[in-house]
């Protein structure tokens, strides 16, 4: 069951990504795709009927970590308390930029809340990129599986490493143009005219962006975490996660290039996205929460994860209320798909 769950909060994150990566991309290209009034309504009307639910994901996923693995949520909640603070609270400024963004007719309130909601979309993608890149990475646990890493200290790695050093600043960057792209899409495929061409260029560059990161970020993680290169050595089957990324990748990059292909490109970054995750996840298994210090201190899914018992009974609660929100979601998308007409509202 342990690696059951493992497996289910992956799919999880990984949905969550996908979904309110769009949200977050069309966050980082509002001010520079959209040149208008309209052009930005028509923008946050893309994600308008689907940003909030997006998130649903995030909680849920937040849920049953807690419930499966409630020494990984112990552990992590307090020696990420910072960075999970500064994400709270972007989280919290972008809902408010969506919500307030068109209550008061102003110069100066509209383009203030664009700033602030393109601001938090962009450090919210670089923030999530930075928290993967220490998951691999590891932290500095200790035998009590206590530990605590301040913002930074000296950008470099090891046992006094902070949040944010080379390797995971890199992450950060990846995941902020690989968003991009995910967002540009994203608008492309939900808008007509200059807009959808100028989503269409940013596309265009981000994915060129995304390549090189994502190449250099493979590599740097390979030579940091050696869990990664021996369990794709160890199952050589896994390699179906990373051909998943690259062909979803190469997928954006001929697609984005052909006329009326905005939905082909949009699932190729689909396909991207949750190549790298799951790459990610199979790679570091069985670790949840890798040691940078001393390896034996590491939390893994075993050494992190409730009863035995409790992981059953949670199993069919589980499905049952994955059914209900999948439901849900496919009704939601089937009934909001299209093309906005410029100057839509875009809140719900």
């Amino acid at each position: 069951m342990e690696t059951t769950w493992f497996c289910l909060i992956s799919l999880m994150i990984a949905v969550y990504v996908v979904l309110d990566g769009f949200d977050l991309g069309a966050g980082i290209i509002h001010l520079g795709v959209a040149r208008t009034d309209a052009e930005r309504r028509a923008v946050l009307a893309s994600i308008g009927p689907v940003w909030d639910g997006n998130e649903v994901w995030l909680l849920a996923a937040g849920g049953t970590l807690y419930f499966a693995f409630p020494g990984l949520y112990a552990a992590g909640f307090s020696g990420f308390y910072l960075p999970l603070m500064i994400v709270l609270w972007l989280l919290i400024l972008r809902g408010c930029a969506i919500e307030f963004r068109n209550h008061m007719e102003s110069p100066v309130w509209a383009p203030f809340w664009d700033v602030v909601f393109s601001g938090a979309s962009a450090l919210l993608a670089v923030f999530f990129g930075a928290a993967l890149g220490n998951v691999v990475r590891g932290v500095p646990l200790d035998a009590s599986g206590w530990f605590f890493e301040p913002l930074w200290t000296n950008f470099r790695l090891g046992a006094d490493a902070g949040i944010l050093d080379w390797y995971t600043i890199l992450v950060g960057i990846a995941a902020y143009f690989a968003l991009t792209q995910h967002g540009a899409l994203w608008v492309a495929l939900r808008t007509q005219g200059e807009l959808r061409e100028r989503s269409r260029r940013v596309a265009r560059w981000s994915g060129w962006g995304a390549l090189i990161l994502t190449l250099l970020v493979t590599w740097a993680t390979f030579s940091i975490q050696p869990q990664v290169p021996r369990n794709f050595a160890a199952h050589p089957w896994g390699a179906v996660f990373p051909l998943l990324a690259v062909g979803g990748l190469a997928g954006v990059i001929a697609e984005v290039r052909r006329e009326n292909a905005d939905l082909g490109a949009f699932l190729a970054s689909c396909a991207y996205l949750a190549g790298m995750l799951t790459s990610v996840v199979f790679g570091v298994y069985p670790y949840v929460l890798p040691a940078c210090t001393n390896p034996a201190y590491s939390l893994t899914i075993y050494n992190a994860s409730a009863a035995a018992y409790g992981l059953r009974v949670g199993f069919v609660w589980w499905v049952i209320g994955i059914a209900l929100a999948s439901g849900y979601f496919v009704f939601l998308y089937r009934h909001t798909a299209g093309r906005i007409e410029s100057g839509g509202h875009g809140s719900h």
